[in-house]
């Protein structure tokens, strides 16, 4: 069946039935994620959080901070 044939609102459905169908509904979450412009403004909306912060503030932050495990490398 040729794509043009389709109508766009066909053709999302049936593109998100594929990505839960291979993907799983979380799969398919994660990857339209990458796809969202998200809103607001982010470059002033992080100031009054960052901005009162200074270099012995985050490290001190750091050193506090529980340790992360290592992460295998993914395979494919």
């Amino acid at each position: 069946m040729s794509t043009r044939l389709l109508a766009l609102d066909n053709i999302k459905v049936r593109g998100m039935e594929a990505l839960a169908r291979e993907l799983g509904a979380s799969g398919m979450v994660h990857f339209m994620q990458q796809f969202s412009a998200g809103y607001g403004d982010y470059s002033k909306d992080r100031h009054p959080m960052v901005d009162r912060l200074n270099v012995d503030d985050v490290w001190t932050a750091l050193k506090k901070a529980p340790a992360r495990k290592k992460r295998s490398p993914a395979k494919n």
